[in-house]
């Protein structure tokens, strides 16, 4: 269970959302329905641990192993340990950082293995085709010039890859045309299981 307890976020000393309460439990999904400008990507970033949101008060709490942790005061990379996962709204570009080592990386800090190039390249090549992207994006820098349709399915590929609990989708369907949009919800629901739990954040309804 991830458990969201009286929170008060602050952005250079303003408070800009109070006394948030919710609590996600594995195999149920979610949405959380706000109009645009109310404060769903900061509620977000802060799960997530960005350091631009302070908290005030309040705690983000997980069970994880019959134990429960406190997340306010870990990092980024712990919280992600923890099996917190956050799709972005906007999906940024890093150039000079190639989707296969960004990958690899990623997957090495969740599991504390050290796999080589050879031994990820035999991991990472099927899940590839499953999200229907062409195996030559590996060698391109990360996002840079990727459609948004593409952005969206190097997410769902991180999703599969490292298997996250709690996964937040803040506003999946931004920057994708309708047929892009139906193809990444079909990945969405093939990646729904009891053992996990997708958290979407949208202002509409339709979603």
């Amino acid at each position: 269970m991830f458990t969201i307890e009286n929170l008060n976020i602050q952005v250079e000393s303003k408070t800009i959302l109070k006394n948030i309460d919710i609590e996600f439990k594995k195999w149920k999904n979610y949405c959380i329905l706000w109009p645009n400008g109310s404060g769903k990507s900061s509620l977000a970033l802060t799960i997530m641990g960005h350091p631009k949101y302070i908290i005030k008060n309040g705690e983000l709490k997980i069970e994880n192993w019959q134990k429960t942790i406190n997340l306010s005061n870990l990092s980024p990379d712990k919280r992600a340990k923890l099996g917190i996962f956050l799709a972005f709204q906007h999906i940024p570009e890093i150039e000079w950082v190639k989707l296969f080592e960004f990958l690899r990386n990623i997957y090495n800090a969740q599991t504390d293995q050290n796999l080589t190039f050879l031994k990820f390249k035999e991991l990472i090549l099927p899940l590839i085709q499953k999200v229907w992207l062409d195996r030559e994006f590996l060698r391109r820098d990360l996002n840079v010039w990727f459609s948004g349709g593409e952005r969206r399915k190097v997410e769902i590929l991180q999703i599969k890859l490292l298997k996250p609990q709690y996964i937040f989708l803040d506003e999946v369907d931004s920057g994708l045309d309708i047929d892009s949009f139906r193809s990444i919800s079909k990945m969405i629901k093939d990646l729904d299981n009891k053992d996990n739990c997708f958290i979407f954040i949208t202002h509409h309804f339709e979603i």
